[in-house]
């Protein structure tokens, strides 16, 4: 009977106390959550770590280069050049240019002269893009 009542009082006295605690907060760490917005650049440097997938078509693509396409880019990219070099100097210096129309690679190049200054309109074929320049007579 003794420890029944010892039991009794223990729980009793258990009953009298107040429980204290805190209440759970759950944040996330997460930025797209609804964690706080200064974590991604951490949490996307953390991934690209740890991802080791790599693309092999994208970089068979970056290493693949064609020498006949480069050499003839290349060499659209001088007579393009030489063309604006001897339009400037016809604005500017003695040499004449002709007026015509001229194909080079994928771009179709006409030059005309108008009563204020030079036209030339660029077509490209590939793309079907135009470009208009006007060089005014100083």
């Amino acid at each position: 009977m003794k420890i029944l009542y010892n039991v009794l009082v223990f729980f009793l006295l258990l009953a009298g106390v107040k429980g204290v605690a805190q209440d759970f907060v759950y944040t996330p760490k997460n930025p797209a959550f609804g964690g706080n917005p200064y974590n991604y650049s951490w949490l996307l440097s953390s991934a690209q770590a740890q991802n080791t997938h790599t693309d092999e078509s994208y970089l068979y693509e970056q290493t693949k280069t064609d020498p006949m396409k480069d050499f003839a880019e290349s060499l659209n990219q001088q007579i393009l050049s030489q063309l604006a070099r001897k339009i400037i100097a016809n604005q500017f210096g003695e040499e004449a240019l002709t007026s015509g129309t001229y194909i080079l690679g994928n771009y179709q190049i006409e030059i005309g002269t108008q009563s204020d200054g030079i036209r030339i309109n660029i077509l490209d074929k590939e793309s079907g893009s135009s470009t208009t320049v006007s060089v005014p007579y100083m």
